[in-house]
């Protein structure tokens, strides 16, 4: 069976794969034969800068990083995920770890911390895990897509409305604010509503909420 591989350059892939960052070439075949043997997709990077050489910020799955890399090592390669535009979630794996090491890069948002020799059992659960939170990252991006792309078909004073009724303020006190009837206020309300398709006050304030807060 071939490595899986993924381009991104027609569509984001849905299929997740194992991304095994680590350069003991023979560590790293043995792992791919694994995945392989279990049938799950697996591409195989000796560094990190064969990764991001490599690599689309579009696929979907896990990286399971070797922590002492020639170059950039493990805890570097982590930071540089999201500053690449990638969301994979990081699964360590070393022969030379210490507690200050693991702490840091669980900190850093990784999802396990694997020591080598690695045993099957806990790693085939680390990459379950990962692929789990992999796809509950991914279903959040979706969602905050779809309402963005929601949100850009809303006029500039439906936008303001829209930030005063999920501030908490009622129709007159907005109406006041902005100067004008509060007719209007009610029309623009319900275009907004209509268009950002929340069907109440609370759904409507969920999606500013998701809109205007943290963007991972």
């Amino acid at each position: 069976m071939a490595a899986a591989h993924c381009d991104g350059e027609l569509a984001p892939s849905l299929e997740q794969i194992v991304h095994i960052v680590e350069d003991d070439e023979q560590l790293r075949l043995s792992l791919m034969d694994l995945f392989q043997s279990l049938g799950m997709p697996v591409d195989a990077f000796a560094d990190a800068a064969e990764f991001f050489g490599r690599a689309s910020p579009e696929c979907a799955g896990c990286v399971l990083l070797d922590l002492r890399l020639p170059g950039l090592n493990g805890i570097e390669f982590q930071g540089e995920l999201e500053t690449n535009g990638f969301r994979l979630p990081v699964v360590f794996m070393t022969a030379h770890g210490d507690v200050t090491t693991s702490v840091n890069a669980m900190k850093a948002g990784a999802i396990d911390f694997l020591q080598k020799p690695l045993r099957t059992h806990e790693l085939l659960a680390a990459i379950k895990a990962a692929f789990a939170i992999d796809s509950q990252r991914r279903q959040a991006h979706a969602s905050r897509q779809s309402l963005r792309e929601r949100a850009s078909t809303l006029t500039p004073r439906e936008s303001q409305v829209m930030g005063l009724v999920t501030s908490g303020l009622m129709n007159k006190q907005i109406a006041f604010e902005l100067g004008i009837s509060e007719i209007m206020v009610k029309l623009h309300r319900g275009r907004l509503m209509k268009k950002m398709k929340a069907n109440s006050l609370a759904e409507l304030i969920r999606q500013f909420e998701l809109l205007h807060g943290s963007a991972r």
